[in-house]
């Protein structure tokens, strides 16, 4: 996974920071989104030459930046799915993506600490930064061009051949921005108003969902590929219901998308609405229902939404052997899918159940809009050394804590490797989620040791298993 939240907060503190007299750790106090950030005891910024320097030790601790450190070389690399920044020690040159830029202050070596120069780091993340100088505080904000997530949001779209591309968002359009299906419910995430116009029509068997007055936002185009008529389709497996879903613009004037739902035979559906998602639910009985209330989640069952991180256009990390991340992030949830689903207290909802490209923002809608009552996203981890291994939980809010220890205690075991703890991290989708929710590190797929066996099926139903029995345990599910 690419961990970036941690690193942006770094980054921020060092342009947040006056250009003059000694900083320290405890000389003042760091808030990200509003809530403080603790950073670990005995860590100390310094502030050289008017330039804050930041220990390397607390972007990859605090932050979640992937940080490497060569020894020999006396290089910093600090890692997002963007960006690759290496820095040396004692030189004001340093390299962006591959290009030489300048560096007002070089990194330095204090006794057995790394100093980098925060400003520079935080400049190439996007974060708004501000410094209030009466009360000594950093004040981080994440709602800049969000870098610091999981994942980070994709640049310039798939469009292919030299296609036309659709309406772009303008005036109070409504944005199309995410697709998902999962347990046999499609949920469609906009950014703005939209009363959708469903209905249903047989010759072949289909469910059609209008939207009238929307376009494709930026970031739906750039994670799914469009074909000549401005459309594209998501292939839907294991659902006896359903077989293809198919997207398009409808109409140029007014802007519409349409979406299609390819059925195997007739089938009754409820829709649902609130706050950004569209949830078109063919579990229903009954006759058809478009009740302007939140979706329902299940008649007193415990719900709890899997998130299997990255996915479509977005691989996450890569293996030694090539192998990707969201493949294995998938696999994973649909073990775990499979296992709660034969709870019949627990009512399970996947943010996706395919190779399909979901924005972080949509994955923490779904959640929300169901009121969930847990999250959990399952990922793969990564670093630029061979040497990290092991097994990892992060939580971001106080009331997330709890939920992370009992799931890790269950997931520790389960996978055998190296019990790396439970520790804070201010990722999005823990972050920005209502409900306790975590982020699963199951195993270093950068480790050769940690990466023989995650893509081994028997270590594979042992995390799912033990993923489960935490949730279980949380949730007190007999």
């Amino acid at each position: 996974m690419k961990k970036l939240g941690f690193v942006m907060m770094l980054i921020v503190f060092l342009l947040a920071f006056p250009k003059s007299g000694e900083a320290s750790s405890s000389s003042a106090s760091i808030f990200l989104d509003g809530e403080p950030l603790n950073l670990s005891s005995g860590v100390q910024v310094a502030n050289m030459k008017g330039n804050v320097m930041i220990p390397i030790r607390v972007v990859s601790e605090n932050l979640g930046f992937k940080v490497g450190w060569e020894k020999a070389s006396q290089t910093v690399t600090v890692e997002n799915s963007e960006k690759t920044v290496r820095m040396v020690v004692g030189s004001q040159q340093a390299e962006l993506n591959g290009a030489q830029v300048d560096l007002n202050l070089a990194p330095v070596l204090n006794g057995p600490t790394t100093l980098v120069p925060l400003r520079f780091v935080s400049e190439q993340m996007g974060l708004d930064v501000k410094w209030d100088n009466q009360s000594k505080a950093v004040f981080l904000s994440s709602t800049a061009p969000p870098a610091t997530e999981v994942e980070i949001d994709p640049g310039a779209g798939t469009n292919p051949g030299n296609q036309t591309p659709p309406p772009a968002e303008s005036g109070n359009k409504t944005s199309l921005t995410g697709l998902s299906f999962s347990d046999n419910r499609l949920m469609i995430a906009t950014e703005g108003a939209v009363t959708p116009k469903v209905f249903s029509m047989a010759g072949p068997d289909r469910i059609v969902i209008d939207l009238p007055d929307t376009v494709y936002s930026a970031s739906f185009l750039s994670g799914h590929a469009l074909n000549a008529q401005n459309g594209g389709n998501m292939e839907v497996t294991d659902y006896s219901d359903v077989t293809n879903i198919r997207y398009a613009v409808f109409s140029d004037n007014p802007p519409t998308v349409r979406v299609v739902l390819d059925l195997t035979g007739p089938k009754n559906y409820a829709v649902t609405q609130e706050s950004g998602i569209i949830i078109v639910d063919l579990n229903a009985e009954g006759e058809i229902l478009i009740p302007p209330v939140p979706p329902v989640t299940g008649n007193g069952k415990k719900t709890v939404v899997i998130d299997a991180g990255h996915g479509g256009i977005k691989p996450g990390s890569i293996s030694l052997s090539g192998k990707t991340e969201k493949s294995f992030n998938l696999d994973i949830a649909l073990k775990v899918e499979a296992l709660l689903k034969n709870e019949k207290n627990i009512n399970v909802v996947m943010t996706r159940s395919d190779d399909s490209h979901l924005e972080l923002s949509d994955r923490v809608k779904i959640a929300n809009n169901l009121k969930a009552d847990i999250f959990v996203s399952i990922h793969g981890n990564s670093s630029t050394s061979s040497s990290p291994s092991g097994t990892e939980t992060y939580y971001t809010r106080d009331s997330s804590k709890s939920l992370a220890n009992v799931i890790h205690k269950h997931l520790a075991k389960a996978t055998g490797l190296k019990d790396r703890g439970v520790k804070y991290g201010s990722l999005h989708v823990t972050r920005e989620t209502t409900m306790p929710a975590v982020l699963l590190e199951i195993g270093f797929l950068s480790n050769k040791g940690d990466e023989a066996q995650l893509f081994e099926d028997d270590f594979q139903n042992r995390v799912a298993q033990g993923i489960v029995a935490g949730i279980k345990e949380y949730l007190k599910v007999q």
